[in-house]
């Protein structure tokens, strides 16, 4: 037995229409963005709830924001970008970041991978991507769209390593 396709009258349709899951994730980082009223970097730099630095304590406020959605721009809890990320964790120790990857990963002291520490700096992709040292060749960061704030390897084998505050 073989069925005919089927067309419904415009009038019998419920009036719904197919959102992908992907636009939804979306519409839900802008809510989220939008409702954030926590602290902003600045507002940290200005009182830094840390005030002595530590990179042991670098990393533990770090890994506080593992699964905060990668927003383009971003730089609160709402939603980071790369450099938003660092910039952010770093002003809770009163030390200012700026909110680029490349300016972050040619500020600072220059280190060697055998000397950084967990807390450091790393910068890959030419200065386009930075994300907060973990060691063994790992790292915490905001990786790209769609993503969220997550330990992964350093893919980059030409990665550099900055200190900053210490």
């Amino acid at each position: 037995m073989e069925v005919d396709d089927a067309v419904l009258p415009a009038d019998a349709r419920d009036g719904y229409e197919t959102i992908s899951a992907a636009e939804i994730r979306r519409a839900q980082q802008r809510a989220a963005f939008a409702a954030y009223s926590g602290p902003s970097a600045r507002d940290f730099l200005a009182n830094p709830p840390y005030p002595s630095f530590s990179l042991d304590q670098v990393v533990q406020v770090a890994l506080q924001y593992q699964g905060v959605p990668y927003v383009y721009g971003g730089g609160t809890p709402a939603g980071f970008d790369c450099s938003g990320f660092t910039m952010f964790v770093y002003a809770q120790f009163g030390v200012a970041l700026p909110h680029s990857s490349r300016a972050q990963g040619a500020g600072g002291i220059p280190i060697s991978r055998a000397d950084a520490r967990p807390g450091d700096i790393v910068a890959m992709d030419r200065g386009g991507h930075v994300g907060i040292y973990l060691g063994n060749n790992t790292m915490v960061h905001a990786p790209m769209p769609g993503r969220v704030v997550e330990i992964e390897a350093i893919w980059d084998p030409n990665a550099w390593f900055v200190r900053y505050g210490a």
